[in-house]
C-alpha cells in the first residue's frame, strides 16, 4: 500500500476515479492497440501484452530480459514515487501479469483495478481517446527471482507435501482432452481452478468476494500453510490467480514457463 495515497491492492473504479488526475498515480492499460485506441481510462498508458513476455518458443510466456524490462518501465515513466494501477479488458489476467512483473523488478507500490475497463464502463465513468505522453525515467530493474518458480522447483514440488501447484487453465486442458502441447494433461498433484472461476461474470468481471475465493481455494487445499505455485499455458491467465493469491495473503509464486514449457519438455511427468 502506498503510504501517501493509501490505495488498496484491489481498487474499485469509483475510488480510482476520485483520485484522478494525480501526479502520483500511473494508470497502465494492458491490452491491444485497437482496444486502447477505441477508448481508455483518462491518463492511461498502453502496454501491449507481448511487451510482458519473452516470446521465445516453446516457453513464450517467460520473463523478458532485464534490459527489455528497464526499457519498458522507463518508457512508462515508472519511479519509486509512483503508484501503478494496472487494468485490462478481460478480467485481470494481463493486469495481474504486469503486477507480478512489478514484484519481480522490485516495485511494490501498485493496485489492480477490479474488473478493469469492463467495470469502469459499467460504472459509467469516462473513457477517452486522448493519448498521454509520460516523462521517461531511468528505471533499473532489480530482478528478484523468489517470485518465479523455475522448472526444477516445479519438478521438486511433485513430492513436496508443503507445496501445491494451482493450475489456472480450463478443465479440458487440465484433463488433457484439449491439445496445447506435445504432452497434454497436468503436473502430477496439481489442483485445478480455472482463472475465470475467480471472477464474477455477472458483476463486470470483478473478483468474487474474498470469503468466497478463500472457500474455493481452501476446498482444493490452497491455504496459508502451503507454498503455492500457479501457472496456465503462458502465465497470462495465471497473472490473475497470482494476484488473487497475494490478495488473500498466500505464499504464492508463478511458474512463468507454464504448460508451454512443461508440456513440451521431454522429461517432465504428466497426469491426466
Amino acid at each position: 500500500m502506498n503510504a501517501s495515497l493509501d490505495l488498496p491492492l484491489l481498487l474499485q473504479a469509483e475510488d480510482l476515479a476520485a483520485q484522478l488526475p494525480s501526479d502520483e498515480i500511473l494508470v497502465v492499460a494492458v491490452c491491444s492497440e485497437k482496444v486502447f485506441a477505441e477508448g481508455h481510462l483518462p491518463g492511461a498508458i498502453l502496454v501491449q501484452p507481448r511487451e510482458l513476455v519473452c516470446g521465445v518458443k516453446p516457453a513464450t510466456g517467460k520473463l523478458p530480459t532485464q534490459e527489455h524490462l528497464n526499457e519498458l518501465f522507463s518508457r512508462l515513466g515508472l519511479s519509486q514515487g509512483k503508484h501503478l494501477v494496472a487494468y485490462d479488458d478481460e478480467g485481470g489476467g494481463w493486469a495481474g501479469r504486469l503486477l507480478w512483473t512489478l514484484d519481480v523488478v522490485g516495485h511494490s507500490s501498485y493496485s489492480l483495478l477490479d474488473g478493469g475497463q469492463i467495470a469502469w464502463a459499467q460504472a459509467e465513468l469516462p473513457l477517452t481517446v486522448d493519448e498521454s505522453h509520460p516523462t521517461a525515467t531511468d528505471f533499473q530493474a532489480s530482478i528478484d527471482r523468489s517470485f518465479i518458480a523455475e522448472l526444477d522447483e516445479v519438478i521438486a514440488s511433485i513430492n513436496a507435501d508443503d507445496v501445491i501447484v494451482w493450475d489456472a487453465r480450463t478443465k479440458e486442458e487440465y484433463a488433457g482432452t484439449k491439445i496445447t502441447a506435445l504432452k497434454n494433461g497436468h503436473i502430477p498433484g496439481a489442483v485445478n481452478l480455472d482463472w475465470l472461476d475467480v471472477m464474477d461474470r455477472d458483476n463486470g468481471l470483478r473478483l468474487k468476494s474474498l470469503n468466497l475465493l478463500q472457500q474455493q481455494l481452501a476446498s482444493l487445499g490452497i491455504t496459508k500453510g502451503k507454498k503455492i505455485i500457479t501457472h496456465c499455458q503462458t502465465h497470462h491467465r495465471s497473472g490473475l490467480t497470482y494476484f488473487v493469491g497475494k490478495l488473500l495473503g498466500l505464499n504464492i509464486k508463478a511458474y512463468d514457463g507454464s504448460w508451454s514449457e512443461w508440456g513440451n519438455h521431454p522429461e517432465t511427468a504428466v497426469d491426466v
